[in-house]
């Protein structure tokens, strides 16, 4: 039997930042993310949080290390080839939704299969399927006014899903939404992982973190693994 490789295999990894002065953002640390994991990163402001997403999200290259993505050494990929594996193998979600105020529902999450070369119909069945899934088949036709926060942050996930990611890659993803509408989503991402997906949180929220199965802490640049944190 074949075992799949990591979905994030950090070796090394470091980040600083040319000066003057000269900046370390993370120290050099291992990180090993398997199909399947939930796992939270949290850390105080200017810890070091954001440089460690922008690096797993490839929105950034390390300084220092190699960082592997689902079995692809990411470190000298061309800028091209970056952007492609991160079209296709993470789902990003953020806390200001980055859904498109002019278009519906299903329109914002077709816009997660452009790389996918699949024709309109496809993309449209695949992305009201996605819909049915986060428990917004009804409103697949509302455009983004429309829809309150915690419908807004549904969508967001479900285009993040579409394209089948090998992980899905959240920053503060209830941080404007109301306790009810946060609970709706926490779920929702607990319903995915379930299912099997790969999921990493950043937040600064301990109730947010506690959900997750897995704890990686951020102080000063030092990236290291603590237990589960009470709520």
């Amino acid at each position: 039997m074949v075992t799949a490789p990591p979905v994030i295999e950090m070796r090394g990894v470091a980040k600083t930042y040319s000066g003057p002065p000269e900046v370390t953002a993370l120290r050099p640390h291992d990180l090993c993310v398997a199909h399947g994991d939930y796992l939270a990163v949290v850390g105080p402001s200017g810890s070091g949080k954001s440089t460690w997403l922008n690096l797993v999200g490839l929105l950034d290259r390390p300084t220092g290390g190699e960082y592997v993505l689902d079995g692809v050494p990411t470190s000298t990929l061309r800028d091209d080839r970056r952007a492609a594996l991160r079209a296709t193998r993470i789902g990003f979600v953020f806390q200001a939704f980055h859904v498109l105020p002019s278009r519906t529902a299903v329109e914002n999450v077709m816009l997660g299969m452009l790389y996918q070369g699949t024709d309109r119909r496809t993309r449209r069945d695949t992305a009201l399927s996605a819909l049915e899934r986060v428990g917004l088949a009804g409103r697949a036709e509302a455009m983004s006014r429309q829809l309150s926060g915690g419908e807004l942050q549904r969508v967001a996930i479900a285009r993040a899903l579409v394209a089948g990611p090998s992980l899905l890659l959240c920053d503060e993803p209830t941080g404007n939404l109301d306790g009810a509408a946060s609970d709706r989503v926490l779920a929702l991402l607990e319903e995915v992982h379930a299912d099997g997906q790969t999921v990493v949180v950043v937040t600064h929220d301990r109730e947010v973190a506690a959900r997750a199965g897995r704890l990686i802490i951020v102080r000063d640049g030092v990236v290291s693994e603590a237990g589960r944190i009470a709520p």
